[in-house]
């Protein structure tokens, strides 16, 4: 790991690496740090996709009664035994059962309750008879007598108390990432709040002075942030809260005001290689610990980690597909462990077969763009670390190790896949 002591060594700028880290190492530095982040109780409406803090036990069955599940006549299956559209047995209708209205009586043989669908089950009833199997005269209270056209079995077409949810069960384990079915589950068993890990809050301060904000139109030497937007959705994406007022100035005093934010993690993009305006590294060590600065990949070689006081500092290149490489590998990774999702890319995986070979030197991880046509895997770059568009035209990467010179065409690989 690099020194942290602040002085005139700090400042590495027009001086080069003196060294590269692998990303084994910069992970070893980084991975300890990641707890999860204190927890809070918010409204289930605010809840989709929040990170459970603890586990939910049901305190009630659901539902708490038996009921049916078919428009019909609750009765005892006793009594339509021997029913058929050729041998009719009558019924006295002796009252209604309606969602949130039940029949307070107790069913006799010989008798009958009009119930709709989801209203409890009288005493007695121990089974529906379907409306299409009763002939019945039409009338607006009901009729008072009915005529079994088939017989029932005992618990025909009724729902039991605690078939959904049984009192006691854990409902949803910790860590659990909460989805709009979990909010239903979590409603239905009386809670209307949700204990959760706290979303990180993530400074994000894009520096350059030939950056013009996003929705400018490219003018003279001047070029539009691209890494502003891209960089907000990936935050978004793993749970981060952005903070992200505007593009920073190549100016000491206005990068060091973004790595002091009230943030739980701080990204800074540009400025972080060895450049005379890049002046982030040099902050950081003199104002906090710069654990990390160069590390043997490509793109993002000139990546930088560290931290200010309880922040998690991260110094991405400016370089938009360099930026892009760099936060997944570091700063999307720690975003999401804060936040208590699990560490690894929230991509999926295939494998596919090269068609033309990927070279790579031994001792640098490589991250190379690809194209996929049915189970062939096409490079398209593994340099070109300013050709944004270049990961909109592929459909995924493949990682190069550090131990490995690389893949021959006919290799099958691991593509992992953007969308």
């Amino acid at each position: 790991m690099r020194h942290t002591s602040k002085g005139a060594d700090d400042d590495v700028r027009m001086r080069g690496f003196a060294q590269r880290h692998t990303v084994a190492a910069a992970l070893a530095w980084l991975d300890p740090q990641l707890q999860p982040l204190a927890t809070e109780i918010v409204a289930l409406r605010n809840a989709s996709g929040r990170v459970l803090a603890a586990p939910v036990i049901s305190d009630v069955d659901v539902p708490g009664f038996d009921r049916a599940t078919m428009d019909g006549y609750a009765l005892r299956a006793d009594s339509t035994e021997g029913a058929t559209s050729y041998t009719r047995l009558p019924l006295r209708v002796i009252g209604n059962s309606m969602p949130g209205s039940p029949f307070e009586g107790c069913v006799s043989t010989g008798e009958a309750v009009r119930i709709m669908t989801g209203a409890p089950m009288p005493r007695g009833a121990d089974a529906v008879l379907p409306a299409e199997w009763v002939e019945a005269e039409s009338s607006d209270a009901g009729p008072r007598t009915i005529s079994a056209l088939a017989a029932v079995s005992p618990g025909k077409n009724l729902g039991r108390r605690g078939e959904d949810i049984v009192r006691g069960t854990i409902l949803l384990e910790p860590g659990r990432a909460l989805r709009p079915q979990d909010l239903g589950v979590l409603s239905s068993v009386g809670q209307g709040e949700a204990y959760v890990v706290r979303r990180p809050r993530v400074r994000l301060a894009v520096t350059g002075n030939e950056l013009l904000p996003s929705g400018s139109h490219p003018s003279g030497f001047h070029i539009v942030d691209a890494n502003g937007p891209m960089l907000s959705a990936l935050v978004e994406r793993d749970g981060g809260i952005v903070d992200f007022p505007g593009l920073v100035r190549d100016d000491p005093n206005a990068i060091l005001e973004a790595l002091h934010s009230d943030a739980d993690v701080v990204i800074v993009s540009g400025g972080s290689s060895v450049g005379i305006e890049d002046l982030a590294p040099m902050l950081v060590a003199q104002h906090g610990e710069l654990a990390v600065h160069g590390i043997a990949m490509r793109p993002s070689s000139p990546t930088g980690l560290g931290r200010i006081g309880h922040r998690l500092i991260f110094l991405l290149p400016g370089n938009p597909v360099s930026s892009l490489c760099a936060y997944d590998f570091f700063a999307g990774r720690a975003i999401r462990a804060l936040g208590a999702r699990p560490k690894h890319w929230p991509y999926r995986a295939v494998r596919g077969i090269l068609n033309r070979k990927i070279s790579s030197p031994i001792g640098r991880l490589d991250y190379a763009r690809v194209k996929l046509d049915g189970d062939m895997v096409e490079p398209l770059t593994v340099g070109g670390a300013s050709l944004l568009s270049s990961t909109t035209r592929a459909d995924g990467f493949v990682i190069v190790g550090d131990d490995s010179e690389g893949f021959a065409a006919g290799s099958e690989v691991k593509v992992w896949l953007y969308g």
